[in-house]
């Protein structure tokens, strides 16, 4: 136990270093990319500095594992350097029972990163995405939501906002039923006209109407001057694309608002197995930097006058990245229908382990 606490200590102090680093590059990186979209405008430096800081995290939480195996494979060779691994091997530890102690750590750290920081990371995301689209369009906003009476969109521009409910969407998520509109004015923000339609469709530049009824809300009698039409087309600057990506951009929500999301889209009519490979690739997230910190030990293992210690890294590294973009690959197969949803997300994080212990027990019995 006292092994196992000693290892556990090293590895976070070393993970907590790499993590430190790894967030002054990806802040820099954040920083030139946020001065050259916005740097030439009249953008003060300090919104440039907070947006830089906005988008960190979230590039930050994705790379998780490589920062795992990064973090394993540096300790290990510092054991090996330090002669430490000799004294545990000849203290009668076998590989097996000396990384017990560090990977169920590492499951645990992995289940507190999901828990504590996916939300802000989802929190700073969604900010991020409201603060650019302020600087870049702020006279087209559009906003989302799903509730109980179904969903919830709000469009903007220069002549003020419109509010859209309906009750449920279809599975391209461009046909509406049951839909009203409500436009407001954009100096007094009154209600000025009110629309209900049986169904809409968002079309290039317009929202065509069916069994449309029209209300002006200026007028002294907006029921009695109400106007019926079977077809009625409104302009609007929308397009499919930003209604698709409204639904739900990735990494903007929680993981522990996603089940209750993904039910509402559910009763909504819309296609929610992108969400759902999400919630599960976060609930598989500690298994896979589990599965990751194994393999930056394996290769690490032997004492370092045994040679071969550049090799040895340069295959950890190129292993972590493989394994990280065929994990990536397979999430997107499973987004994409190709393959199960439960196999796209778990099988990379348990393969990722029995490779490791694989080649563990190779090197330990031959």
């Amino acid at each position: 136990m006292t092994l196992g606490l000693y290892l556990t200590r090293r590895l976070a102090g070393t993970f907590g270093i790499i993590a430190s680093v790894f967030l002054g590059i990806l802040f820099l990186f954040e920083l030139v990319e946020m001065m050259r979209r916005f740097g030439g405008g009249e953008t003060e430096l300090r919104h440039i500095l907070w947006l830089a800081a906005l988008r960190v995290p979230t590039t930050f939480y994705q790379v998780l594992p490589l920062l795992t195996i990064l973090s394993a494979m540096a300790l290990f060779l510092a054991l090996a350097r330090s002669s430490e691994l000799i004294v545990i091997r000849a203290a009668g530890r076998s590989a097996l029972r000396t990384l017990l102690e560090p990977v169920l750590a590492t499951v645990l750290f992995g289940a507190l990163i999901v828990a504590a920081l996916n939300p802000v990371v989802a929190a700073a995301a969604r900010l991020y995405q409201a603060q650019t689209q302020a600087m870049t369009a702020p006279d087209l906003t559009l906003q989302f939501a799903v509730g109980s009476s179904g969903i919830w969109l709000r469009q903007g521009d220069s002549l003020g906002q419109t509010v859209i409910r309906a009750e449920s969407v279809g599975p391209d998520g461009l046909t509406f039923r049951n839909t009203g509109f409500i436009a407001f004015d954009r100096d007094t923000g009154a209600p000025v006209v009110r629309i209900e339609a049986a169904h809409a469709r968002l079309g290039s530049g317009s929202w065509f109407l069916q069994d449309a009824k029209r209300w002006d809300l200026t007028a002294p009698n907006p029921e009695r001057e109400a106007q019926s039409q079977p077809r009625l087309d409104l302009p609007t600057d929308l397009t499919p694309e930003r209604i698709r990506d409204s639904f739900a951009r990735e990494g903007t929500i929680s993981v522990w608002a996603l089940p209750e999301f993904i039910s509402a889209l559910e009763r909504a009519g819309l296609a929610t197995r992108s969400l759902r490979v999400q919630l599960q690739s976060e609930l598989a997230l500690p298994i896979m930097m589990a599965g990751m910190m194994l393999v930056g030990t394996v290769l690490c293992l032997r004492h370092s006058r045994a040679g071969g210690a550049g090799g040895r890294i340069l295959l950890t590294v190129i292993a972590g990245f493989a394994l990280f973009f065929l994990r990536n690959f397979a999430q997107v197969l499973g987004e994409n229908g190709q393959i199960p949803l439960l196999l796209a997300v778990w099988t990379p994080p348990f393969a990722t382990i029995l490779l490791a212990l694989g080649i563990l027990l190779h090197l330990e019995d031959g």
